[in-house]
């Protein structure tokens, strides 16, 4: 992982190219969506559980022998990854919950890597980025980052946490886990990372330099996490004037309208995909609002500004598609780097899109079946697909990151079933900590609130659910009443009714539906007492 600086820098050196590519590209391609010939729930189901097993075993198989910490990418060696770890511990979860392996296989793994965490080097209590594997010593990550790294350590502790509430169990091996996470847990001294009385929140310590990296936590990009826990600590907790003066001081918000979605917060374009996903691996975007922002809504238009960006606007020899899209950070040819719509040089990432399937499930779906069908050959190995692809350059990444392939795992999994941001969402001291900050769950208005149409076509793609094998609709009530829901062809024909005239409470309903519906173009009718709700749909 590169650091926030260079994130910044590569937006702002990129930013003023992005208007000749705009106009170069913009008329180049008038297409929309082509209607596609149906995927049977059955093959869909049989993707998804495909990649999240192939990924999840990169944690499983390919972890340190003596730690089980996640190496940080194939042929590492030695060097253990502390937020790739948390990564792999996420997934781990969704190995017992989809029965890749057993839940005694997951407690004695996860025990074994606490005892190795209860001995490795810490900085007052943060872990460091790397590890060795085998004793527990820091390797510096650059030359002046070989002490605790809070960023590393909040997606560590994130993924512990998430176990600490999965692995509920009275037996004797259960409770023990518990008990060691509980313990790595409030020995995290946050408090210290935020000592400096300037009220910020600063990602490294050295033992060595001190703070000389001199990097507080500000943002819009993936600390977020290490905020909520940072509040969230019972023992070093920071106050909330360092969330507000730190994370919120600067380069947080940013109204701006791109590709016809409005962003309130963050980079131009929204910065790489990873923004969206890293903070969400189990903390539900859902339930946040604040002053500023809807978090969902927020991720899911980032999703399709990137989507839109790869489709319409990028080079076309970079030979992007509906079915290939998704710029984050990953292996390129020239290195690394945090790709986005302003860093952009070809190279697409797999991790992006599917890690979106929250988000944008249709579109994603479509990136999957592309990378088990056309592109299988090149772009699918041991532990899934491969890091990057880049087409001009006729080049692979055949690495395999931990920071990218955990992802897939835990966001597919939150889309398939929400098992991850119902762990961690509902704890009391999380809970607290975004109430603190003012972060609470939002107070939707009447409609299909979590519906954000594509700009282009106006149309709400949906993806028949593998697992449910229906289409669902999430609907908001703010009142109580009588409602009617139902589903028209465009002309208004009836084709089917979900609620007729139905006494409801408020609240938030999802709704199953379109088992017999053959695809095609569709509008949701809702009426609420006086009100009059459409959203149009085309079933997939």
């Amino acid at each position: 992982m590169t650091k926030p600086t260079f994130y910044i820098f590569c937006l702002l050196f990129a930013w003023a190219t992005l208007a000749c590519k705009e106009d170069k590209n913009e008329a180049d391609d008038t297409s929309l969506y082509p209607p596609e010939n149906p995927v049977s729930t059955a093959s869909d189901r049989e993707l998804l559980n495909k990649v999240q097993e192939s990924a999840f075993k990169y944690f499983w198989e390919y972890a340190h022998p003596a730690s089980g910490m996640a190496r940080e990418r194939t042929n590492s060696g030695e060097t253990v990854t502390s937020g790739g770890t948390g990564f792999g511990v996420q997934a781990i979860i969704v190995g017992v919950h989809r029965k890749f392996i057993t839940r005694q296989e997951a407690t004695d793994r996860l025990l074994k890597l606490c005892n190795f965490l209860a001995s490795a080097d810490r900085f007052h209590g943060v872990w460091p980025h790397w590890l060795n594997g085998s004793n527990g010593k820091v390797i510096p990550f650059s030359a002046k980052d070989n002490g605790g790294d809070v960023i590393e350590t909040a997606f560590l502790v994130n993924g512990l946490l998430t176990a600490r509430a999965y692995f509920n169990g009275a037996d004797v091996r259960e409770t023990e886990l518990r008990n060691k996470i509980t313990q790595l847990w409030e020995t995290v001294e946050w408090d210290w990372y935020a000592s400096r009385g300037d009220n910020k929140l600063y990602w490294h310590w050295s033992p060595n330099y001190g703070w000389e990296m001199n990097m507080p936590i500000q943002g819009w990009n993936e600390g977020l996490i290490a905020y909520v826990l940072a509040l969230a600590s019972p023992t070093h907790a920071i106050s909330p004037a360092v969330y507000q003066t730190s994370w919120q001081g600067s380069g947080f918000r940013s109204s701006q309208t791109l590709e016809g979605y409005k962003l309130e917060i963050g980079p131009p374009y929204g910065g790489p995909l990873f923004f969206a996903h890293y903070s969400f691996l189990s903390l539900d975007p859902r339930q946040m609002q604040d002053q500023y922002v809807n978090y969902w809504q927020h991720n899911v238009k980032h999703t399709l500004i990137n989507r839109s960006y790869s489709i319409y606007l990028a080079p076309k020899a970079y030979g992007y598609s509906e079915h290939l899209w998704g710029l984050t950070a990953s292996d390129e040819p020239n290195g690394y780097s945090a790709h986005s719509p302003t860093n952009d040089n070809g190279t697409v990432t797999p991790t992006a899109a599917l890690s979106s399937f929250p988000y944008t499930p249709y579109y994603s779906m479509q990136v999957l079946r592309n990378l088990y069908g056309n592109l299988s050959g090149q772009m699918i190995g041991t532990y899934g697909p491969y890091d990057a692809y880049n087409k001009p350059q006729n080049w692979v990444g055949k690495d395999y990151l931990a920071i990218d392939q955990g992802p897939i795992v835990a966001m597919i999994e939150n889309y398939r079933s929400g098992l991850l941001w119902k762990l961690f969402t509902d704890l009391p001291e999380i809970q607290a900590a975004l109430a603190k900050v003012g972060i609470q769950k939002p107070e939707y208005e009447t409609g299909f609130y979590l519906a954000i149409p594509e700009v282009r076509t106006g149309l709400y793609d949906l993806l028949k659910h593998p697992d449910v094998e229906t289409y669902q609709i999430d609907v908001a009530l703010k009142n109580a009443g009588t409602v009617t829901l139902t589903v028209e062809k465009p002309d208004g024909t009836v084709m089917e009714t979900l609620w007729n005239h139905e006494a409801k409470a408020n609240g938030l309903y999802q709704v199953n539906f379109g088992t017999g519906l053959p695809p095609g173009a569709y509008k949701l009718k809702l009426t609420h007492t006086t009100l009059n709700k459409e959203l149009p749909v085309y079933l997939r």
